[in-house]
């Protein structure tokens, strides 16, 4: 099967949704790129050095990054030297295939079945980020998901310096019917945790989801904080946490990078959220993201939708943002 085969199937009724959704998040990214790309290529009829210049502007101006940047335009310079000569109207397709290309050795590989039934249970997800990336609001999407998907979710409300947090998690699991451990604001974040997966573990749940660290100021006592709940829910579930999911919001570029940057020093971030991609036209730090820090890109945030936090399927994000309309 060729890389973008999976796009000549016909798809389903909720792939065809999913795939709405998905453009229309991105379409600020990819009206972006193609008109800066178009401009990159007029009156030209080869891919030369000057285009590759006004490329590399392009993806830089929608954040993929420079490392990033400079890998792709290499990439893009091997695959001009094989075949000799690439023309403009091919490039489209050439800069396709190299992110796509990219994004599989990065590790960002399509999960099917991401609300799924876990074989370990409850498998735990300990979910971190800064203030304001839409952490809890992602946890909600993730639950309901879960929870439609016909899965027994625990939520744990262990964000405990933020009132609003807690309040805006009980009010989640109000809404999808699925409880929320919470102590209130200014407790012991770990208590939290532990009271979380006791009671997963009781109910034999299918899914445990905390919310936790919403603030990076002092990096060790972050440290500390999620070392401890890390070690309180192991009581229960020694290979526990299964998953430390890192949520980032798209929308802020080259900071999101700076906040991956961080919270991988105090911690193993072992998946990766991105939300608010529909506000921006800086989609591409999805891909530079995953190339700089080699961390699973799992969920996209593209609408305010439940349904809009979508399962990362790397060739259709790259065929959504760079293929002409």
């Amino acid at each position: 099967m060729g890389l973008f085969d999976f796009l000549k199937k016909k798809p389903d009724v909720q792939e065809q949704e999913e795939i709405m959704a998905l453009d229309k998040g991105l379409e600020k990214t990819k009206t972006g790129l193609i008109t800066k790309m178009s401009r990159a290529v007029l009156g030209k009829s080869k891919v030369d050095e000057e285009v590759l210049d006004e490329l590399e502007e392009v993806l830089l101006s929608s954040d993929v990054g420079v490392a990033t940047t400079l890998k792709i335009i290499e990439r893009i310079e091997r695959r001009i030297e094989r075949d000799r000569y690439v023309s403009t109207e091919e490039l489209d397709q050439v800069l396709r295939e190299e992110v796509a290309g990219l994004l599989e050795e990065n590790q960002s590989t399509d999960l099917e079945n991401a609300f799924a039934e876990p074989k370990q249970k409850p498998y735990v997800i300990l979910v971190v980020g800064v203030n304001g990336v839409g952490k809890t609001t992602t946890i909600g999407k993730l639950a309901s998901q879960f929870h439609q998907n016909g899965l027994k979710v625990v939520l744990g409300a262990a964000d405990t310096f933020r009132a609003a947090a807690v309040d805006q998690l009980k009010l989640w699991g109000e809404r999808v019917g699925i409880p929320v451990i919470d102590h209130g604001m200014n407790t012991d974040p770990a208590a939290v945790a532990f009271d979380t997966v006791k009671q997963a573990v009781e109910m034999n749940a299918d899914i445990v989801i905390i919310d936790t660290a919403g603030r990076l100021h002092t990096k060790v006592n972050l440290m500390t904080e999620l070392s401890k709940i890390k070690r309180v829910i192991q009581k229960f579930i020694p290979e526990a946490p299964h998953e430390v999911m890192l949520v980032l919001d798209g929308s802020t570029g080259q900071n999101a990078f700076i906040q991956a940057q961080e919270f991988t020093k105090v911690t193993e971030v072992t998946s990766l959220a991105i939300t608010k991609l529909d506000g921006t036209a800086k989609g591409g730090v999805v891909i530079g993201i995953s190339d700089q820090f080699k961390i699973p890109v799992k969920y996209i945030g593209v609408g305010e939708r439940i349904s809009d936090l979508q399962v990362f399927n790397k060739t259709a994000f790259v065929e959504s943002i760079f293929a002409k309309k």
